[in-house]
């Protein structure tokens, strides 16, 4: 039986370029997607997982992400003396168990196979997640809980996959496959990046990974692969012989929080899930469609 799956790493020291000058002193991962920032999207999809112990591969000026899980004592103290139970209510869930949450600086922007390596203490000897918040997902069973539920049943490395057109492999890690049942699919080679005419197949990673905890040793080489930086893709495809290792093709649809319409397009999604606001955003929809 695969070890449980209890530990998380989330790389979080991007600047946010492609959102200045709103990043500027903010966040990237604390943009709100209706009224939640993408980080405690990503805190509750690992929660419903069974992910216990936290770790953000943080830089500069990324304090806040910290303060949204700690306990705001005044805040509380003041809803709770004016009757805010509401407000109180969505405060809740974005406390951490004490001792939960550690991060480690990522200090020089070598790629997220450097910030995964950075994570190696807190990683040890067990498996882990890693989480995008850039990737928010809506699916009625969460990602990271597809993912956890075909590690239990595979074992080995399992990472999610979607299919992307053929003119766009040159934008994520692509897969070589092997068996393939129509949900899981056997991973037998990781190019990163590649040109669309070389380009093994058309299914590509999204941020949302469950790897053991040999890559490190994988990614402790230092090469460097596309774009001059420390790449996750070629660390993972030094496993692909040694371990199981498959894609699942989840189900949900992704959103590109990175990019400026994936993200507009995010807080539209969300909202007509919501029964409080559904009404009135199809409402004004019109207006503008």
């Amino acid at each position: 039986m695969p070890k449980p799956l209890r530990k998380a790493v989330l790389p979080v020291a991007g600047l946010g370029t492609r959102f200045l000058p709103a990043t500027k002193a903010i966040a990237k991962e604390m943009l709100p997607v209706v009224d939640k920032p993408l980080i405690q999207y990503a805190i509750e999809e690992a929660r419903a997982a069974g992910i216990e112990q936290f770790c953000m591969v943080t830089g500069r000026g990324k304090t806040a992400l910290v303060e949204h899980f700690d306990i705001a004592f005044e805040l509380e103290a003041t809803l709770r003396e004016r009757g805010k139970t509401e407000a109180l209510a969505a405060l809740s869930v974005t406390s951490v168990e004490p001792g939960s949450m550690v991060t480690v600086r990522q200090q020089v922007p070598l790629g997220l196979g450097h910030a995964i390596w950075c994570a190696r203490a807190f990683i040890g000897d067990d498996p882990f997640a890693i989480m995008l918040p850039d990737d928010l997902v809506l699916s009625d069973t969460p990602c990271l809980k597809q993912l956890a539920d075909a590690y239990a049943q595979t074992g080995g490395n399992v990472v999610a996959v979607v299919e992307v057109p053929p003119e766009q492999t040159n934008r994520y890690g692509i897969l070589r496959t092997g068996a393939d049942d129509g949900r899981l699919v056997e991973v037998t080679g990781l190019v990163e990046k590649p040109a669309p005419a070389d380009a093994p197949s058309n299914l590509s990673i999204i941020g949302r990974y469950v790897l053991m905890p040999e890559v490190i040793g994988e990614l402790a080489r230092m090469e460097r692969g596309a774009g001059g930086e420390v790449q996750l893709t070629d660390g993972m495809a030094g496993l692909i012989g040694r371990q199981p290792f498959h894609g699942l093709r989840y189900e949900g649809r992704r959103f590109d929080c990175g990019d400026k319409v994936g993200f507009l397009e995010a807080q539209l999604a969300f909202a007509l899930r919501r029964p409080d606001l559904a009404p009135a955003v199809r409402a004004f929809l019109k207006d503008y469609c």
